[in-house]
C-alpha cells in the first residue's frame, strides 16, 4: 500500500504571485548577449514548476538588457518619454522570449501588453487578465504601465494591487535587502524581515519610490531575492527562508 506522502507534492504558501524579473537577469555578462538561452531556459523551468504546484504566476519583465529607457539616451540629447518607450518595447522582446521558452515546456501562456500591439499580444484588460490566471494559464505583463515616467518596478507593483496577488516577489541579483551595499561594504547587515517604514526610514532602495508607495499603500508584501541562487523561484513560493520579506 502506498504512503499518503508517495508522490505528492509540496503545497505552496502563495496561491497568486507577481514575479517581477529585471531583464538584466536574462543577460550573458559574460559576451552580452541580450538573452541568454540557458539563463531563459533555466528561469522558464522554475517558472513552470511553480505554477505545476497550482499557484497562479503573473510575470512582469524589465527590458534593461535590450535598453534602459532612463539611461539609454539622455545623454544624447533625447527626451525621457522617448527613452521610456524605446524601453516599454525591449520588455515585450522579453516577454515573447519568456513566452517562447515556457510554451515549448508545455506551460499555457498569454502576453498582455499595456501598449497595443495586436499581432503579437493581448491588450491588457483587468477582468480578461484574472480570467487567465484562474483558468490557469501564466500570465506575462508587458510594455510597462503603457505610459513614460514609471518603471516595470512600478507596473509590477500595480499588476500585484489590481490582481489581489498575495506578494510581489522581485527577483535580483542580490540575495536580499542590507543595510548597505554588500558590494562595497564587507560588514553589510542582511534582513530577513522588514517593515515598509523601517525601509523609509533606513532610505533602503529597495524599489522607486512609486512602486514602493502602491505595495504599502495596498499591504502587498515585497520578497527581494536572489534569482541565480538554486530553485530560488520555487523556494520562495514554498515559503522557504529566502531573501528578505518586506511587509
Amino acid at each position: 500500500m502506498k504512503s499518503k506522502r508517495a508522490g505528492s507534492r509540496p503545497k505552496p504558501k502563495y496561491q497568486r504571485i507577481v514575479l517581477k524579473l529585471s531583464g538584466e537577469a536574462l543577460k550573458n555578462s559574460t559576451n552580452g548577449e541580450p538573452i541568454d538561452p540557458g539563463i531563459l531556459t533555466r528561469v522558464c523551468r522554475q517558472i513552470k514548476e511553480v505554477h505545476e504546484l497550482g499557484t497562479q504566476v503573473g510575470v512582469v519583465v524589465g527590458g534593461g538588457n535590450i535598453f534602459r529607457g532612463l539611461s539609454g539616451l539622455q545623454e544624447g540629447g533625447t527626451d525621457r518619454a522617448t527613452g521610456d518607450y524605446m524601453g516599454m518595447l525591449a520588455t515585450v522582446i522579453n516577454g515573447l522570449a519568456l513566452m517562447d521558452g515556457l510554451e515549448k515546456m508545455g506551460v499555457q501562456v498569454r502576453v498582455m501588453t499595456a501598449i497595443p500591439m495586436d499581432k503579437i499580444a493581448e491588450p491588457y484588460i483587468l477582468r480578461r487578465a484574472l480570467r487567465h490566471l484562474e483558468k490557469g494559464l501564466v500570465v506575462i505583463f508587458v510594455a510597462g504601465t503603457g505610459n513614460p515616467y514609471f518603471s516595470t518596478d512600478t507596473t509590477a507593483a500595480l499588476r500585484a494591487s489590481e490582481l489581489g496577488a498575495q506578494i510581489l516577489m522581485k527577483a535580483t541579483k542580490v540575495d536580499g535587502v542590507y543595510d548597505k551595499d554588500p558590494h562595497k561594504y564587507t560588514g553589510a547587515k542582511k534582513y530577513q524581515t522588514l517593515s515598509f517604514l523601517d525601509a523609509l526610514r533606513q532610505r533602503l532602495n529597495i524599489m522607486d519610490s512609486t512602486a514602493f508607495s502602491l505595495c504599502l499603500d495596498n499591504n502587498i508584501p515585497i520578497l527581494v531575492f536572489d534569482l541565480d541562487a538554486p530553485d530560488s523561484i520555487l523556494k520562495a513560493v514554498l515559503g522557504q527562508s529566502t531573501g528578505t520579506i518586506v511587509k
